[in-house]
């Protein structure tokens, strides 16, 4: 009875320091943690999008998170922009920082490709701006009509891609998610980025 009495307090001791350790420590690291000023809330429509962003799957093939050039170097080189801090996910239920990168990184895609007819158009079929894109395309994200009307927003293809008649317009889901990709733009400075260390002479 002593045996299984200490087996449970040990189980106990070690349950109590990994959640001080897992879950309560890091809590308070990260409640200290600075939003950057100019860090803004997502809209409503963004909010939606981003809901898109999860719902098709995009996080399992792009990361939202540059590292540190002296971890890899790469994620500068490629213009991912500035690292990313803890700060910059303020605003991100849950967070969506990916763990592979089959497509590029998308934490500032907004800052470099700020057009919504370009993210329109690679949603609807990748490879009319990337050749040989492996990027699934959305086309449910879109309808088919003889004729747009007021307000629509018209996708504009190329012949070989569009239909042989009457044109492509997308729909709210495919605007909203447009939308949340162009909010991805965090080249606003990060007031806790760690200053990089002094050259050695």
């Amino acid at each position: 009875m002593k045996g299984a009495l200490a087996i449970m307090v040990g189980a106990a001791l070690i349950l109590l320091l990994a959640t001080l350790t897992l879950v309560v420590l890091p809590y308070l690291q990260m409640s200290a943690e600075q939003v950057p000023p100019d860090l803004k809330p997502y809209t409503q429509q963004q909010q939606r999008g981003r809901q898109l962003y999860i719902a098709n799957g995009c996080v399992y093939c792009h990361s939202q998170q540059p590292r540190d050039p002296g971890l890899a170097p790469g994620d500068r080189d490629r213009g991912w922009g500035r690292p990313s801090v803890p700060g910059d996910y303020a605003y991100d239920q849950p967070h969506l920082l990916g763990t592979m990168r089959t497509g590029p990184d998308l934490f500032n895609v907004g800052a470099r490709l700020p057009s919504i007819d370009w993210q329109l158009l690679h949603l609807y079929n990748p490879r009319t701006v990337y050749e040989d894109s492996i990027m699934p395309s959305y086309p449910f994200l879109f309808r088919h009509v003889d004729k747009a009307e007021a307000g629509d927003r018209v996708v504009y293809l190329q012949a070989s891609f569009g239909p042989e008649s009457g044109q492509i317009v997308a729909t709210d889901d495919a605007l909203a998610l447009a939308e949340y990709l162009l909010a991805l733009d965090h080249t606003y400075p990060a007031p806790t980025l760690p200053k990089a260390d002094a050259p050695k002479e």
